[in-house]
């Protein structure tokens, strides 16, 4: 079974890499390793460094994980990222994604995410994206699967007046869609 998560935050971490310089901090319970030395988890923190892009992590969750591609728990949260960089596409297992307290500014950027069949719960509160019109209803149209955005539920109806805020907006799209049923 998996164990406790890998717990690398608060560690002033500028890179990904920087990681596997390090040793995660003490949990509650001891992390289980395979015979390789690799981490048994399915969980990894990053949250409170000075992180700002991405590059490595794929080659980074590879040298510390059992099983990198099982990865379903990701907190990138108080860092310095900008962009969310399609590397977190490929993990294609992922549920939980922590990007709260950074410096996203973009909407279309969550559209990078759409791809993630598991994911469920997304975090981007503190970010200037929160600012834009209709922050929320896009991205509960854009992540059809997420049932918790910044810690919040996602409702039946606030998903139904969705749906036709979203058509509203994409008139093109929906008139096609009609004519395919």
């Amino acid at each position: 079974m998996f164990g406790s998560p890998v717990d690398f935050s608060f560690k002033e971490l500028n890179t990904i890499p920087d990681i596997l310089s390090d040793v995660p901090n003490p949990g509650a319970l001891r992390l289980k390793r395979d015979s390789e030395r690799k981490f048994l988890s399915r969980t990894l923190r990053l949250n409170n460094n000075l992180i700002s892009d991405l590059s490595g992590l794929t080659d980074t969750i590879s040298a510390l994980f059992a099983e990198p591609n099982r990865l379903a728990w990701l907190d990138l949260s108080f860092n310095e990222i900008e962009h969310i960089d399609p590397v977190l596409t490929q993990l294609k297992e992922l549920r939980l994604l922590y990007l709260h307290g950074n410096r996203i500014c973009k909407l279309s950027e969550v559209d990078k995410l759409a791809v993630l069949p598991s994911l469920h719960t997304i975090t981007l509160h503190g970010n200037p994206i929160v600012t834009e019109p209709d922050y929320r209803a896009h991205l509960i149209a854009t992540l059809p699967h997420v049932k918790m955005i910044d810690f919040s539920a996602v409702t039946k109806q606030e998903r139904e007046l969705t749906s036709v805020w979203h058509k509203s907006r994409n008139p093109r799209k929906s008139m096609s869609q009609s004519k395919v049923d």
